[in-house]
């Protein structure tokens, strides 16, 4: 199969958003579910989404389409992005709110705490997997959806998340598994 630019309309790249968005907040919830034995929502927001795995993972479907028949080069190309998104987001939702949502200083190979060797590699074989394999899966779904279907599923989506967006602007989420001061 030639790869192709990857060029949409809006609603796929909303309903990508929320897909990445939606399957890093399930990451997040079992990860912390199997080590802590605790079930937390993780993250700012208080729904079920996590937009930093959405926004890196819109970045990677658009930058690194084209590569998809190259899974390792795929695979450092993206631990390299999102380390740098998640150092990014890091440093701004600690300025922003004076809260760490996560800390990685007892990783190895950790800067500042923010990033770290694990988490990296964690993000190169999400990413190759993402870009090769469930993206072609993802497009196949999107458009067996009818558009109107699809435009609604968006309207409300972007609705739920300006308003979640909005409130936790005044009051975001923190506490026990979630964040320290």
């Amino acid at each position: 199969m030639k790869n192709k630019k990857l060029s949409h309309e809006f609603d796929y790249y909303v309903l990508l958003f929320f897909s990445l968005a939606f399957i890093g907040w399930l990451w997040e919830v079992a990860l912390y579910f199997f080590t802590e034995h605790a079930l937390i929502n993780r993250g700012v927001y208080r729904g079920p989404y996590l937009p930093v795995y959405g926004v890196g993972g819109l970045l990677l479907c658009i930058l690194f389409h084209s590569l998809r028949s190259k899974p390792l080069l795929v695979f450092g190309a993206s631990a390299l992005l999102c380390s740098v998104l998640e150092y990014l987001t890091s440093y701004f939702l600690e300025r922003r709110w004076g809260i760490r949502w996560w800390d990685y200083s007892n990783h190895l190979f950790n800067i500042s705490g923010r990033i770290c060797l694990t988490g990296a590699l964690i993000f190169g074989a999400g990413g190759a997997a993402l870009v090769c394999v469930f993206l072609p899966l993802y497009e196949k779904i999107y458009l067996k959806v009818h558009k109107k279907w699809r435009i609604g599923i968006c309207i409300v989506l972007l609705a739920l998340f300006v308003a979640d967006g909005c409130y936790c602007a005044m009051r975001p989420n923190v506490g026990y598994g979630i964040s320290s001061s």
